[in-house]
């Protein structure tokens, strides 16, 4: 399996796992809320129910007087209610609408029992068929052959008109009845219905949005993983690369001083000095792979320490001239005399500025000039090193830090460079908090500045 392909099955299952589990939260918080405003809605349709019992109980309980036949005392309350085994003409009147109209007849139905359970009068609009006998259940839920559901609450009726025997309690009322209001459920099933097409038309189209949202997500989280993997393998080959070279000229030259005979002696030490020269290229490379990774990885244990880039700079500039005299190019420092201090690894930023003057000095033609400067503002230090130069590309400005990137390969090559200074520039830059930015046209030479924060210690 290639690297693509193991990449985009390990996107696939990081979408999928993505997929699943926003998908699972949607759905469970989805279903909940459902739950919940069905509950609320039942609730609110209770109270009402019993809000409404509760008022016409409290209307009919003083106008119900034990003595007299339940159904004159209910034609004479309940004008519109159909008494049992009589015909049923509802005559609306002045009570029936006081007594009734809180609720809508389209809406609710009453029914009334005795005391013994039996059914003394209901409303026209009942829903058929219903049981005669009493449920005593202060709720239940019924169900007709049409399949229309209705919800009802049961309570009892007391006479208030009562003479209290000898040892009855004066608050102590007898059962005079029972009060049935019900509540057709249509409103209420439709508007669950309605939450259950909003549910299944809404979810799958919210998973396959879930599903393309994880699938870009998990490329988003994978882009920077597959490009460290890149990263990393462009580095193996070019360090590969890098070692082949310097190898395989030390194998050529080895065999070559296995094959001198005896009467050319006298060119052993020739070739032993390139096999030196191969070997301190070697050394190099691996030193600056060392570094490179110890910077990146931040494995150093010493703390940061205040550096004065003065000195390092000063340092630098002497250690340079005499090569710059060799190559004929003039190196010059400005360097102002308060002393200025960064806070890091002395050793560090020393190889830092080292390897920006040492680039700028292979790469200036003889008859250039090298400038070095060194100066604060707001809180920063700058290190300017500017040559006059072949000077690199605008499309090469952001890969010139790149490991073992060359601008010209041959030309570096020559210098004997190994393609990590400009790298190792940058993890010391990046190390202590800074950056380095890069102006450079073809021919008219670059400029190369460093921005580090100034330290309190200044």
């Amino acid at each position: 399996m290639n690297s693509q392909q193991l990449f985009r099955r390990s996107r696939l299952r990081l979408a999928a796992w993505y997929a699943l589990v926003m998908g699972s939260i949607l759905s469970l918080s989805g279903l909940g809320m459902a739950r919940a405003l069905v509950q609320s809605n039942w609730v609110a349709l209770e109270r009402e129910i019993e809000s409404i019992a509760g008022t016409l109980h409290d209307s009919l309980e003083p106008m119900l007087p034990p003595s007299e036949d339940p159904t004159y005392v209910l034609q004479q309350i309940f004008p519109d209610l159909c008494v049992v085994d009589q015909p049923c003409e509802p005559n609306p009147s002045l009570i029936q609408r006081h007594t009734l109209g809180i609720s809508d007849r389209t809406t609710y139905y009453i029914r009334v029992f005795g005391d013994q359970g039996n059914l003394l009068a209901f409303s026209p609009n009942q829903p058929q068929p219903l049981p005669t006998n009493l449920n005593p259940d202060p709720w239940q839920t019924l169900q007709t052959k049409d399949d229309d559901r209705y919800h009802q609450f049961t309570t009892i009726l007391h006479s208030a008109a009562h003479t209290h025997a000898p040892g009855e309690a004066p608050y102590e009322h007898p059962s005079w009845g029972y009060l049935q209001v019900g509540r057709t459920l249509a409103p209420f099933d439709a508007e669950l219905q309605r939450l259950r097409w909003i549910l299944v038309g809404s979810l799958p189209l919210a998973l396959g949005l879930i599903a393309i949202a994880s699938w870009g997500l998990s490329g988003l989280a994978m882009q920077p993983i597959y490009q460290s993997y890149q990263q990393q393998q462009q580095f193996t080959a070019n360090a590969a690369h890098e070692l082949r070279s310097p190898l395989a000229s030390l194998l050529a030259t080895v065999e070559a001083i296995l094959r001198l005979p005896p009467e050319q002696a006298a060119q052993v030490p020739i070739l032993l000095n390139t096999v030196e020269r191969q070997g301190h290229r070697l050394s190099q490379l691996v030193a600056d792979l060392l570094l490179l990774t110890s910077l990146e990885q931040a494995t150093t244990a010493k703390p940061p320490q205040p550096c004065c880039l003065n000195d390092i700079v000063a340092d630098l500039t002497e250690e340079f001239a005499e090569l710059a005299a060799t190559t004929d190019i003039h190196l010059i420092s400005h360097i102002p005399n308060d002393g200025i201090y960064v806070m890091g690894h002395e050793s560090q930023l020393y190889r830092l500025v080292s390897n920006l003057m040492a680039n700028a000095i292979q790469y200036t033609p003889p008859g250039g000039s090298v400038v070095v400067s060194l100066a604060t503002h707001d809180r920063t230090v700058t290190i300017a090193v500017k040559d006059t130069g072949i000077g690199i590309p605008a499309e090469e400005h952001s890969r010139i830090f790149e490991r073992f990137y060359r601008v010209n390969s041959d030309r570096s090559r020559k210098t004997g460079g190994t393609g990590l200074g400009l790298a190792i520039a940058q993890a010391i830059a990046q190390r202590h908090h800074g950056q380095i930015a890069v102006k450079s046209e073809v021919s008219n030479g670059s400029v190369l500045i460093i921005h580090l924060p100034l330290s309190i210690a200044a």
